[in-house]
């Protein structure tokens, strides 16, 4: 079978499929490698684990913060709020990194400049998408071109939207390639809440254990318990992918959010590309996480109730049969790619290019209804890069605004005044146009900022090199004018001090798509933020209204170590450089409160009063 967008070779599939079906017999291991010495992949392949506490580790969900510690990534960009992940998962891969040669072995492999695989059946899958995760954290960009892949079979959900949203930020969704059985329950377990199928799990996992005495028995396949399990999943399958198909179709009826106060939908979400085996030979690619959803929901609904207890019985059976699956699936070489979803046929019918598609569907029993859902999640992807379209068509005017604030402040230094001052003081015409550029350029990133909040942008926005320049260079020069706005209006006498409750939303949120970009701690004082604390030190010394000397020179010490470390591109036009020499000596000799006062500093003919020591 040609490679293609699944990514990978027959023989790498079938390999990996069977070392991670393997594994489960060694419990005792917490994973089985293999190396070819005819091929250039090292195949990790990792054992399952068959007790309910190692799947839910608490109610309802089993969920908790992922550790950022081990994936700094997980996280959004704008607030710094950490991905949902499966509890128990995550403690159970942090044990095998500790406890085994796992770090060992991958090192001994990169060195060699091999490709790693990482692979998991079952609950052996989020060990295998963990492992990946941690080796992807390790690997610097500049050798992007080693990174490991991951392929898992039957895989459960093992992360929310944040997960989802922060794969696609660095592009790595596309290592990820999930195997699953159209009637595989697994995949949808944990869309069901704890509390709902707690009596009937640890039975269900014990006849997924090959080592255990009920392993694929009919006693459980065939029992009542069995029904009722199929059931219960399904039926919060039904409500999560509802939940989600009103919020693709922008539903805005207020019972949508009626249902999510006293119903608690989980949290989980699909990510990477899925390969759905629809059971008569046929693979359908997916790589819309929206259109997963649903087709996890709609390719397992019933014709009857009639086929409940066959359905019920084939949804385990499924769940361990990948081999023989995969081995005559792959040898048909029929494989059909979900693209251009919103182009969808809402009917049966289709010739040309749309004929492969609607066989696939009609192979999951895609209805009419399913196949909206799955144009919603097209129509959606769409929407994005048509909103990215429209944002990068604001660059024109963005670097218009910019270039004339810059012609303005390199006047105001012509004339000998710092561009921050003359915007301040308003005594010219041109200071009132330029305030025109700043509103209109706040109005501009606003959008946009507020666009990347409702995920309304390719999840890859915020990494964006361009976007990452041109934000930090409009917060440089616009900030400061922000700033001197705020304190000429005398807003901090209502609101308080700029840099705690004064500070727009967008320039802390572009501040942080540079720092994330060039791996930085936040600074307390940002560059562009300059005159903000100018402002609150000449506040606090004026009129002997005036804090502790100690707690004074802290400040001015950061303030000068901050201009100290500017890039001078960004420093001399804002902030005057100062004689830092006089200051350090005038605070070294620790002079009393009285004599804390504003000095005039000089240089590069700008004059700026800015707080200091006077002698």
């Amino acid at each position: 079978m040609a490679e293609g967008r699944v990514g990978f070779r027959e023989e790498v599939i079938n390999r990996a499929c069977s070392i991670a079906m393997e594994a489960h017999k060694y419990p005792t291991r917490p994973y089985l490698s293999e190396v070819s010495m005819t091929s250039p992949e090292v195949v990790l392949g990792f054992a399952g684990s068959w007790q309910a506490h190692d799947w839910y580790a608490h109610m309802p969900f089993g969920e908790t913060t992922t550790n950022l510690h081990l994936f700094p990534s997980l996280k959004t960009v704008r607030e710094g709020t950490a991905a949902i992940v499966n509890k128990a998962f995550l403690q159970r891969f942090e044990a095998i990194l500790s406890q085994s040669q796992l770090r060992n072995e991958v090192e001994k492999a990169a060195a060699e400049k091999r490709q790693i695989v990482f692979t998991g059946h079952s609950s052996g899958a989020p060990m295998a998408i963990f492992a990946t995760l941690w080796f992807l954290e390790r690997t610097p960009k500049e050798n992007n071109h080693f990174s490991p892949y991951c392929l898992t079979f039957g895989s459960p959900l093992i992360g929310n939207r944040i997960l989802a949203h922060a794969l696609g930020r660095k592009k790595w969704s596309h290592l990820f390639t999930h195997f699953v059985s159209r009637y595989d329950i697994v995949p949808r377990i944990f869309l069901t809440p704890l509390s709902s199928i707690q009596q009937e799990l640890q039975p269900i996992l014990h006849y997924f254990n090959p080592k255990s005495t009920i392993f694929q028995s009919e006693s459980i396949s065939r029992a009542r318990e069995s029904s009722y399990f199929f059931e219960t999943v399904m039926r919060n399958t039904a409500m999560v992918a509802s939940h989600a198909a009103c919020k693709l179709m922008g539903c805005t009826n207020l019972l949508l959010e009626t249902l999510t106060s006293f119903v608690e939908l989980s949290p989980y979400k699909p990510f990477g590309t899925y390969v759905f085996c629809t059971g008569n030979g046929r693979l359908v690619v997916v790589e819309n996480p929206d259109a997963i959803m649903q087709l996890l929901f709609y390719s397992m609904q019933l014709a009857s109730e009639e086929e409940l207890d066959q359905v019920s019985k084939r949804c385990l059976e499924e769940h361990l049969t990948y081999e023989s699956e995969l081995r005559e699936s792959l040898g048909m070489q029929s494989l059909a790619y979900m693209d251009h979803l919103e182009k969808l046929p809402l009917t049966a019918d289709g010739e040309g290019e749309n004929a492969a598609v609607t066989t696939a569907l009609s192979d999951l029993g895609m209805s009419a209804s399913a196949r909206l859902c799955l144009r919603a999640a097209g129509e959606l992807k769409r929407h994005k890069e048509r909103n990215l379209q429209k944002v990068d068509n604001y660059k024109n005017k963005i670097n218009d605004g910019l270039s004339s604030l810059e012609r303005y402040r390199a006047r105001c230094m012509d004339h000998g005044l710092c561009y921050y001052d003359a915007f301040k003081l308003q005594r010219e015409d041109e200071d009132f146009h330029r305030n025109v550029n700043r509103l209109d350029l706040a109005g501009l990133w606003d959008k946009i900022v507020e666009m990347v909040k409702r995920y309304e942008l390719p999840d890859d926005f915020e990494e964006k090199e361009d976007w990452v320049e041109l934000g930090t260079q409009y917060r440089r020069i616009v900030e400061p004018l922000d700033i001197a706005n705020y304190y000429r209006h005398l807003k901090n006498e209502d609101t308080g001090p700029y840099m705690i409750n004064g500070r727009p939303r967008r320039y802390k949120y572009i501040q942080r798509w540079l720092e994330h970009a060039e791996a930085i701690q936040p600074e307390s004082i940002p560059d562009s933020c300059f005159w903000a604390e100018v402002e609150e030190l000449s506040i606090v010394t004026s009129n002997g209204n005036a804090e502790s000397f100690d707690d004074i020179k802290e400040r001015v010490l950061q303030l000068e170590e901050n201009v100290l470390q500017m890039d001078p591109k960004w420093a001399t036009p804002q902030c005057c450089a100062i004689e830092w020499v006089n200051v350090r000596q005038m605070v070294e000799n620790a002079a009393p409160p009285a004599q804390i006062g504003i000095l005039h500093c000089k240089s590069h003919m700008l004059t700026r009063k800015a707080l200091f020591l006077l002698p």
